[in-house]
């Protein structure tokens, strides 16, 4: 059954896909609105919400997997992959393993692999939270089962 099912980067899909997870969304946290009030806010139509709504999730919605894959490139500064790893915890998620390569011009590569069955955030927020801590120049999700 999972050979069904894909993980694709909503850049390359089109908007239709996001609208449809929105408004279900909208539907989702907003007892008073109904399923045309939601289509409306986003700009799609009913039939495409209703052609789209059970086969379109966001990795958060409908927890797909359990573990997660991270590549990050670090600044070599004291205390940044502890910010990053305090930074993880803090959201439930429990890391399995790191690799660290030996730093080349000021910069270390580190994979990490994640337990994320009790995270609190969704994956994208977890990158955007990584993200942003000083020291951090790139994280890229490699894979989530």
């Amino acid at each position: 059954m999972i050979k069904k099912y894909l993980i694709v980067n909503k850049k390359i899909l089109p908007e239709v896909y996001e609208k449809v997870i929105e408004a279900r969304k909208l539907i989702n946290e907003n007892s008073n609105i109904n399923i045309s009030e939601a289509v409306k806010k986003v700009g799609i139509s009913r039939s495409t919400y209703y052609k789209y709504k059970d086969y379109v999730f966001s990795p958060s919605e409908n927890s797909i997997g359990r573990m997660a894959v991270f590549s990050l490139m670090l600044s070599h500064k004291k205390g940044v992959l502890s910010q990053v790893i305090n930074n993880i915890s803090s959201h439930n998620a429990n890391i399995l393993t790191i690799n660290q390569t030996i730093p080349i011009n000021e910069k270390a590569n580190v994979s990490l692999s994640l337990d994320i069955s009790g995270i609190d955030i969704s994956i994208d927020e977890l990158v955007e939270s990584i993200k942003e801590k000083e020291g951090v120049i790139s994280v890229d999700l490699l894979s989530i089962e």
